[in-house]
C-alpha cells in the first residue's frame, strides 16, 4: 500500500509539466515536508482530473483509465497521509505546490470546454505528457532531494509504478486515432 503513495507523487503532477520542471530545477532546495506537500497536491490534482474524465469521457477505454487513476490516487493519498503521520512530518506549502494547483485549475477549465472525442483525446494526451514529466522529475529531482530513506524508497517504487501508468496512457492514446 505504501508503494502506491509514491505512484501518487508521480501521478499527481498530472497537469504540471512546466511548473514541475521549474520547481524541479530548484528541487535541491526542497525539504521533505515540501516534497510531501507537492506529492499530496499532485494527488488531489489527478483525482480531480480523473473525476472530470469520469463525467465527460465517452470512450470506454478512457473511462476505464480514469477509473484506474481515481482508484490509485485516492488510495495513494490515504497512504501518503499515513506516512506523513508516521514520520511526524507536516507537509509544507511552497511555490511549486501553489503553482501546480493554479495550473491544474486552468487545465481543468480548458478540458471542461471540450466534449466527446475531443475531450477524450485531450485528457489522454495530457495524461501522457504529465506522466513523462512526473517520471523525469522523480528520477532527477524529487528522489535525489528526499532526505528520509523511507520517503526516498517509496518515491523509487512509485517511479516504477508510474512508468506503468505512462505506458497505459500511451496505449489508450494510440487507440483513440
Amino acid at each position: 500500500m505504501l508503494v502506491r503513495w509514491s505512484a501518487a507523487i508521480a501521478a499527481t503532477i498530472l497537469l504540471s509539466s512546466p511548473v514541475l520542471m521549474q520547481g524541479a530545477r530548484a528541487a535541491d532546495k526542497l525539504t521533505d515536508p515540501q516534497i510531501a506537500h507537492i506529492a499530496y497536491t499532485a494527488g488531489v490534482i489527478d483525482i480531480n482530473a480523473a473525476k472530470q474524465a469520469q463525467k465527460k469521457a465517452k470512450n470506454k477505454d478512457v473511462k476505464a483509465f480514469a477509473d484506474d487513476m481515481l482508484r490509485d490516487h485516492e488510495a495513494v493519498n490515504k497512504q501518503a497521509l499515513a506516512l506523513v503521520k508516521k514520520l511526524n512530518v507536516t507537509p509544507e506549502d511552497n511555490d511549486t505546490s501553489k503553482a501546480l494547483a493554479k495550473q491544474a485549475s486552468d487545465k481543468l477549465a480548458e478540458l471542461d470546454k471540450l466534449d466527446g472525442a475531443a475531450f477524450d483525446k485531450a485528457y489522454v494526451a495530457n495524461e501522457v505528457a504529465y506522466h513523462k514529466t512526473v517520471n523525469g522529475a522523480l528520477e532527477t529531482q524529487l528522489i535525489p532531494s528526499a532526505g528520509n530513506a523511507e520517503l526516498k524508497s517509496l518515491l523509487q517504487t512509485g517511479l516504477k509504478i508510474f512508468q506503468g501508468h505512462q505506458q497505459h496512457a500511451e496505449h489508450v492514446a494510440s487507440e483513440l486515432k
